[in-house]
């Protein structure tokens, strides 16, 4: 599907669709228009690096074929999470000293900027920064995460470790071995963060422009054309900030990601005899089944549970019955369980398990493959290409630039994401 299809869909129904804070006005490019940078993709990296730019001076243009938001932005679960899925001594270890220290501190504050920006700009979006815990669902996972805690732990992050009785309390049965909790994250109504991102930077004096395809990119003697249905954008900077909806705008870029539909299934708001059951701290956790497993409350004390994935939308409605079992698992006292929401949304995942920054050609940056991570590194990710664009001297984070490399057969992709989900299954299965 192109970005011209995306425009013509209204945003699909979700919790997050039915409780967000209104759309800010976002009207269509019009005419022949010009700005010193051009982005494409109104979700977290586009918005984020729109703001960012904005805040230093620049003329900022944002085009979005749909709405801010409409991506998986929109339609995640609305965790925060900092770093990457690596330990930093891993990610040290895989990119050297430098790019690896570069890109530890850029994820590890990731959540924080999250946070920052939400108070900064009086983004309403239900904001708990209440931490983000990682739990064991079997002995044999705990050594990688007391590696992982006391990995962070020595870099002075506000991490704990728990032990099972205090994992217990906090998820109202022991069904889990241990775990830590990094206090850096948390959870966000995300649709509703991203419009306050694109109204942030529109008063910052940005254009935010939906329902605005671009059609072709073409660069010029003095920068990058941008070819819409109603006009053009010529700018001398180009941001591609589309992830998993990325196309063929720019030769082989859509086929560095494989896209994946994350799913999340939502409760009607729990009894308050139960919602202290069950995360009632405000905590959002993920646990170490290897098809991952995510849940949360929202302000409303609705349990949301995501996970699975599938390399095909038709997949999600197995994907929403499996997560809608495992809420009942987790409440068996609750009795029938209402279910108001289920909803998906593409995200993107690098072969690498990390996300990538490319400068593609002179004047063109783009950000991509967030891999389930989005809220937290994908803002992160706006901020450090808004410096790229501007040529900052000393940036506060950077990170590395890496050479584009397209998957061969990526046509299959979808065969190969639905073979390795059912591997990971088995090996989940086993583990018990």
């Amino acid at each position: 599907m192109n970005q011209t299809s995306y425009a013509k869909m209204p945003l699909p129904p979700s919790l997050w669709a039915a409780t967000a804070v209104p759309a800010p006005d976002t009207p269509a490019m019009e005419g022949d228009q010009q700005a010193d940078v051009a982005i494409v993709g109104g979700g977290f990296t586009g918005l984020s690096a729109a703001l960012h730019l904005a805040q230093r001076g620049a003329d900022v243009a944002v085009l979005e074929a749909a709405e801010p938001g409409w991506g998986a932005s929109g339609r995640n679960g609305g965790q925060v999470i900092p770093g990457l899925k690596e330990d930093p001594r891993q990610i040290i270890a895989r990119f050297g000293q430098k790019d690896g220290e570069a890109m530890v501190r850029a994820s590890g504050a990731g959540a924080d900027l999250v946070f920052g920006l939400i108070a900064e700009h009086g983004i309403e979006c239900d904001a708990q920064q209440n931490g983000w815990i990682q739990a064991a669902h079997t002995q044999g996972m705990l050594g990688d995460l007391r590696k992982r805690h006391q990995d962070w732990a020595q870099r002075d992050a506000n991490v704990a470790w728990l032990e099972p009785n205090e994992l217990a309390q906090r998820m109202g049965d022991g069904r889990y071995k241990g775990g830590w909790i990094d206090k850096r994250g948390g959870g966000v109504q995300p649709l509703g963060y991203a419009r306050g991102l694109a109204r942030a930077a529109q008063d910052l004096g940005a254009r935010v422009h939906g329902s605005t395809p671009v059609l072709s990119l073409n660069q010029t003697t003095n920068g990058w054309r941008l070819a819409t249905a109603n006009g053009s954008l010529t700018a001398g900077k180009v941001i591609l900030a589309t992830n998993g909806y990325t196309d063929g705008l720019w030769p082989k870029l859509e086929h560095t990601v494989v896209p994946v539909f994350s799913v999340q299934v939502a409760t009607a708001p729990l009894g308050e005899n139960i919602r202290g059951k069950v995360l009632g701290g405000g905590e959002v956790l993920s646990d170490t089944h290897r098809v991952l497993w995510y849940f949360r409350q929202d302000g409303h004390g609705r349990l949301l549970m995501g996970g699975g994935g599938s390399a095909y939308e038709s997949g999600a409605v197995k994907v929403y019955e499996g997560l809608r079992q495992r809420i009942h698992s987790l409440l068996p006292e609750a009795g029938e369980i209402e279910f108001e929401y289920a909803w998906n949304g593409k995200v993107a995942i690098t072969p690498d398990h990390y996300p990538h920054l490319h400068e593609l050609a002179p004047g063109l940056l783009a950000g991509l493959g967030f891999n389930g991570r989005g809220v937290a590194m994908a803002t992160m990710m706006g901020k450090i290409l808004a410096d790229r664009v501007l040529e900052t001297a000393q940036p506060e984070f950077e990170f590395p630039n890496m050479t584009p490399r397209p998957l061969p057969l990526h046509f299959m992709r979808g065969v190969a994401v639905t073979a390795t989900r059912a591997y990971y299954r088995f090996r989940d299965a086993l583990d018990g």
